[in-house]
């Protein structure tokens, strides 16, 4: 059975450096600017919840598959784009969430994980192990990550035979795998993963799969994770440098349905990303990106907003969020150190984007839709619009953007996939933004 991925892939091996975006966030508005894109642009879109994000007892945003499948296809009905041009995604499957436990009680819990993304319909499910457990010695080797992403693999395939969608799901291994949205600390050095490790996580995996009796799968794996050289942390972006994967590039030659997926993609430059296509990996994530985005939005509406609502009748977002993240410090407190005013930078402006976490709160949510049912009370003054989002400014003089908040919101998340698809889209590359 074929999967809607299969095309891109396959143009992709033929020598046409093309690729498909990876959203990777839960956020309504960055769920409707998603679908706005890809319906006006004729596209599929590839939506992907993390492990963390979603699972079986809700995860941070509340969400089991099920119900992201659900928030998913409703953005999609809403936005008018067919629900067979959605790809749903499982990212960073695995013990992750359970590393406090022993590994056979958080691989149990995995058992269960991704099964319940697979029932919920998703068709893109990344296997990684890399995550030691209670009782692990570490680091874990290549065999002991390659023999677990092996058993969620069989679970994976049982699931879907059972539904009737035998040969459906498509898989992505690897286990140099950056850290779920951005480094946790400064980054002092980055190396990209070398050929050799590669080649052994590609010789494990095949070797675990066919262990199991797994072999015939091996053709539904469509991507591996290794590290290009990209990242970003608080204050600072790692930029692709193509030269210094060179080697790595080449891995993937003699492997037919196979391209490279890159993590941690947000805020490299457009060129940066049509080089990683360029060079074979098809596959960009995105995530924190698209909320720094949003909240940028959200924020110079904000400020609109004191400008033309008087005090009482304010959402004070800005405010209630830095309440919020105060009152539960549970997502930020670890990894925005130094003085107070620092931290207090961090969690408004860092490029790690922590406040991601925080928009689900039911106080913020209710701020939110304050500030936007507020300002679509008003006409937003054209000189207040060029002040705080000039972009959307030069769009609503054009007259292809409605001077209307939500609509504002979306095209600045939309600004960022724009620049994606002219990375992911050949003949998109000579477009201006």
């Amino acid at each position: 059975m074929s999967n809607p991925l299969d095309t891109v892939i396959a143009l992709h091996k033929r020598g046409r450096s093309v690729g498909i975006t990876s959203i990777c966030s839960a956020h309504p508005l960055v769920l409707q600017a998603a679908m706005v894109q890809a319906r006006e642009d004729g596209d599929l879109v590839l939506i992907e919840a993390t492990s963390n994000q979603v699972d079986q007892d809700g995860g941070y945003t509340g969400m089991r598959p099920a119900d992201f499948r659900d928030l998913v296809h409703e953005a999609a009905d809403r936005a008018g784009l067919p629900r067979e041009r959605v790809v749903l995604g499982g990212d960073h499957l695995g013990p992750n969430r359970w590393r406090s436990l022993p590994a056979e009680e958080a691989m149990a819990r995995v058992d269960v994980l991704v099964a319940a993304y697979v029932e919920a319909g998703f068709t893109k499910i990344h296997l990684d192990c890399s995550y030691p457990c209670a009782d692990d010695r570490t680091p874990l080797t290549d065999e002991v990550m390659a023999a677990r992403a092996a058993r969620m693999l069989a679970v994976a395939e049982r699931t879907a035979a059972a539904m009737g969608r035998a040969g459906e799901l498509r898989y992505v291994i690897g286990t140099e795998v950056p850290v779920p949205g951005g480094a946790e600390e400064t980054i002092e050095q980055l190396r990209p993963t070398t050929a050799d490790s590669a080649r052994r996580t590609l010789d494990q995996h095949r070797r675990a799969f066919a262990e199991r009796g797994l072999d015939h799968v091996w053709p539904q794996v469509m991507a591996l994770v290794v590290q290009p050289g990209v990242e970003f942390d608080h204050l600072r972006v790692v930029d692709y440098d193509r030269e210094r994967s060179k080697e790595l590039q080449q891995v993937l030659d003699d492997e037919p349905t196979m391209v490279f997926e890159a993590h941690s993609t947000d805020y490299q430059t457009v060129p940066r990303l049509v080089a990683l296509v360029e060079d074979h990996w098809a596959v960009l994530k995105v995530g924190p990106g698209l909320t720094f985005a949003l909240r940028e939005a959200l924020f110079a509406l904000a400020a609109i907003e004191t400008e033309l609502v008087p005090e009482p009748d304010r959402s004070r977002l800005p405010e209630v969020v830095e309440q919020r993240m105060l009152a539960e410090p549970g997502h930020w407190a670890k990894y925005y150190t130094g003085a107070d005013a620092e931290q207090r930078l961090a969690r408004r402006y860092s490029y790690s984007d922590r406040m991601r976490y925080y928009w689900p709160d039911p106080q913020i949510q209710a701020a939110e839709r304050r500030l936007l049912e507020n300002l679509a009370e008003r006409d937003i003054p054209l000189p207040l619009l060029s002040q705080y989002l000039p972009d959307q400014y030069q769009r609503v003089r054009a007259g292809v953007l409605d001077n209307h908040p939500v609509e504002l919101v979306l095209d600045r998340v939309r600004d960022v996939l724009r620049g994606y698809r002219r990375a992911a889209v050949p003949s998109e590359r000579g477009r201006a933004a």
